[in-house]
């Protein structure tokens, strides 16, 4: 067996059995000097384990083992919610917060006036102290006056209900795959360019839109599940459905 693919099983076996998922894997020097093979075997086996899914690496930071992909099955939730029903250290840091016009088709989302302000969120999301998504959203400044005085590194939809007797009851909500462009790619510790789930997302209360909100996931920790049914119509399509929780 040709020396990186051997490096490649020992790498494979110190992921599987040694480390915790998400731990760093020792550098190409010194996995170099400890197996006695050169720095270019050490890149190409990792690059294959890499190339597999079973290691990562971060820019500035070395390569570390993956962590098991979190599962959404499209049900309307907060993102704190869904991590701690999952078992999981949910935390949020507030990149910007602001009242200021939002783009038209946001407007028309939230059902506002071209020149009616609302509530600007960006935030930064974590599972058990690892980026997962940066959310950048807007939100209905009529229904919710003075949002921007609370605490928005909590549950957001759990501030909504007790402080403004809002309940998220549905939306919609659109998926699609990109790119990560530079900034993204900085907040969630992945290189420019990672594949990265974009969730856009309408959600309502009531039967009035107080949600327009965009989310980046990563892609090597986030997957999607649908529950797929076939259309009653006969056209044999398969829609997910979005429900509340």
């Amino acid at each position: 067996m040709p020396k990186h693919a051997q490096l490649r099983e020992i790498l494979r076996g110190l992921a599987n059995s040694e480390l915790l998922p998400g731990s760093p894997v020792p550098s190409e020097r010194d996995l170099a000097l400890r197996y006695g093979v050169s720095r270019l075997t050490v890149r190409e086996a990792v690059g294959q384990l890499v190339a597999e899914g079973l290691l990562v690496r971060v820019r500035g930071k070395g390569t570390f083992t993956t962590r098991p992909r979190v599962d959404s099955q499209l049900h309307l939730a907060s993102f704190t919610e869904d991590m701690r029903r999952r078992g999981m250290r949910p935390e949020t840091e507030v990149l910007e917060a602001a009242e200021a016009i939002p783009p038209p088709r946001t407007a028309e989302a939230l059902g506002i006036d071209p020149d009616q302000r609302a509530y600007w969120l960006y935030r930064l999301r974590k599972a058990d102290g690892a980026p997962m998504a940066v959310e950048r959203g807007w939100y209905h400044s009529g229904m919710l006056p003075r949002l921007l005085d609370h605490d928005l590194t909590a549950s957001l939809y759990t501030l909504l209900a007790r402080r403004y007797d809002v309940q998220l009851e549905s939306g919609t909500q659109t998926v699609l795959a990109e790119g990560a462009d530079a900034e993204t790619a900085r907040l969630l510790g992945v290189r420019t360019g990672s594949p990265v789930l974009v969730f856009r997302r309408i959600a309502t209360a009531q039967g009035q839109p107080v949600e327009d909100m965009t989310s980046w996931y990563r892609g090597d920790l986030y997957q999607v599940t649908m529950q797929l049914d076939r259309d009653p119509s006969g056209s044999g399509h398969n829609r997910p459905s979005m429900r509340p929780t």
